[in-house]
């Protein structure tokens, strides 16, 4: 399938594949019709998804069973009202309708709106208005469809509810029936151009509501590079990469270049993570590629990973925060695997990676790729020296790459602020070395000023997790009359640590700090606590750390020195 979409598929090194990769995009692309109806025309049997949940339930779908399904949804959701440009909120989690739901869309040229089911009423709300939503898909849950409810009550109720059961409240429609009566499907006449938008994202800031990210129906070809180049899948790979169905990170690992790859879509669909479950069903259903983000590596490389068979997994990639260089050298030693870090964003597709042709840099998010221009600059949009901390961009003067987002939809004001001078503005700071690796630094408002000095979270983090008190850690900057901020660590311990003195303990951290990197940037607030706050997709969320307290009940201990 690459060969439709590539000029050449197989590169001899990382200078080649700079020179070498050429992105085909053809007119009108559709990726329901031009890969999922594709590869079943030329290998109906391949299998295209593996599902399967905690309670051992499993659900097979071959390329040409995922076309008729898809086909049948795809008429189901016309006989709804749904068309060209409607668009359609999934509140999916890990269901594997989401994967027919989101398909079905793009067969009928409509938008697709992936959403967490953590959301609240009034979360749905602002979605439902902001994004002149008509029909909502959920997981039929009985507090899932209550808050659905809820809010298109409270928006009128003209919204079309769908739920995939079992619970299917009162003029809702029933997914499996509406399946189950669905006419054949007539391909429309005109599905969709490529500047269409086919997907949104609300993506939250440190600052304001949601904002709507919108990509239009060339986007799944910018994850080629995401799936064949750095996830390193070919038609024999099954790969499992951990998220929630209402993140990005579900098209980047679960769709949209996995199949265009040819691989099997290996998809766990779970509440509540637990490391042994997750190696266990790495070693039980061979999975040969795995991605997550190093948060779930910090938990795995606790557990006794040498009992389990992990013979099949050959290729571990990471993305969603930055990687702690002694989380990488504890899963290398242990597994022989080494993780190659990524760097993207919802707006993007794949935009740093640590390629095969490369060596991983522990802590570095590895090198640019062939379709984005990268660079940092400064504040006055100069480019800086290697060395020197930098905002990266992406450099759009010799066009607009396959895979960026079209805009911050219906909001013009929040687009030129991103996009202006020629650079679209990623909001994230890093340093470059001589050789071309990225090393992440914070976002442009995490980054530290501390007595005049700039402090990156990251680099402080790296120094915590090397203590072996710290399981999990967070670094913010707090307010501080006399040194502007501070550094603040909220830390999660290891059980064997947990019933420790908790003042002594800190002290003990700030001072291993202090020998672990320069001295003023060890964290002058030490709070301790039983879980840092985190999205869906398992990202810190600091915004919340920056808050005077996680909890009143947590200790903390301040140094004044």
């Amino acid at each position: 399938m690459l060969e439709k979409f590539l000029e050449r598929t197989e590169f001899a090194d990382y200078e080649d594949f700079m020179r070498g990769f050429k992105l085909r995009v053809p007119e009108n692309f559709n990726f329901a019709y031009d890969v999922v109806d594709a590869w079943a025309a030329v290998e109906p049997d391949r299998r295209a998804l593996t599902w399967t949940d905690a309670h051992g339930r499993r659900r097979t779908f071959t390329f040409a069973e995922m076309k008729a399904e898809t086909d049948r949804t795809a008429s189901f959701f016309a006989s709804q009202g749904i068309g060209r440009g409607d668009r359609v909120m999934l509140i999916l989690k890990r269901r594997y309708q989401f994967w027919l739901s989101i398909i079905a869309l793009h067969k009928l040229g409509a938008t697709a709106i992936p959403a967490t089911h953590l959301l609240m009423p009034h979360d749905i709300v602002y979605r439902i208005e902001r994004g002149r939503v008509k029909a909502i898909v959920a997981a039929g849950e009985p507090d899932i469809v209550a808050r659905v409810q809820e809010a298109v009550d409270e928006t009128g109720g003209a919204v079309r509810c769908i739920s995939t059961g079992p619970a299917v409240p009162e003029g809702w429609v029933d997914f499996d029936s509406g399946l189950a009566a669905a006419a054949p499907f007539v391909r429309p006449e005109k599905v969709n151009d490529n500047e269409d938008v086919m997907l949104i994202y609300f993506t939250s800031g440190t600052t304001g509501e949601p904002k709507m990210v919108a990509h239009d129906f060339t986007y799944p070809l910018g994850h080629i590079i995401t799936a064949s180049y750095w996830h390193k899948l070919g038609p024999e790979s099954r790969h499992l990469t951990l998220a929630d169905t209402g993140w990005g990170k579900a098209v980047w690992g679960k769709l949209y270049g996995q199949w265009i790859a040819g691989a099997d879509v290996f998809v766990y669909d779970f509440d509540k993570f637990d490391a042994r479950d997750i190696l266990r069903l790495l070693a039980r259903e061979k999975i040969t590629s795995f991605c997550a983000p190093p948060t779930v590596f910090r938990f795995l490389i606790h557990e006794d990973v040498a009992s389990f068979d992990l013979s099949h997994l050959k290729y571990c990639t990471i993305a969603g925060e930055a990687l702690n260089p002694s989380v990488f050298e504890d899963w290398k030693r242990l597994t022989g695997l080494s993780l190659r870090e990524g760097f993207g964003q919802t707006e993007t597709t794949l935009t740093l990676g640590t390629y095969p042709w490369i060596e991983p840099r522990p802590g570095s998010m590895g090198r640019k790729g062939p379709l984005y221009d990268v660079d940092l600059v400064d504040a006055d949009g100069a480019p800086v020296a290697d060395g020197e901390e930098g905002e990266i961009v992406i450099r759009l003067d010799r066009g607009r790459p396959t895979g960026l987002f079209r805009e911050y939809l219906d909001d013009p004001e929040l687009t030129a602020r991103t996009i202006r001078d020629g650079l679209y503005h990623t909001g994230d700071v890093a340093v470059r070395d001589a050789d071309g690796y990225y090393w992440f630094v914070g976002r442009t408002d995490d980054v530290i000023k501390s007595s005049g000095y700039r402090i990156g979270p990251f680099e402080v983090e790296n120094a915590l997790m090397a203590h072996p008190a710290v399981v999990e850690c967070a670094v913010t900057g707090v307010p501080d009359e006399i040194r502007g901020q501070v550094v603040k660590a909220t830390v999660v311990l290891a059980e064997a640590y947990r019933d420790a003195d908790k003042e002594a303990l800190a002290r003990e951290i700030q001072d291993f700090v202090k020998h672990a990197t320069a001295p003023y940037k060890y964290p002058r607030i030490v709070e301790f606590a039983d879980a840092l706050p985190k999205t869906i997709s398992g990202k810190i969320r600091r915004v919340a750390l920056r808050e005077p307290y996680i909890s009143r009940n947590n200790p903390e201990v301040r140094s004044e020195e």
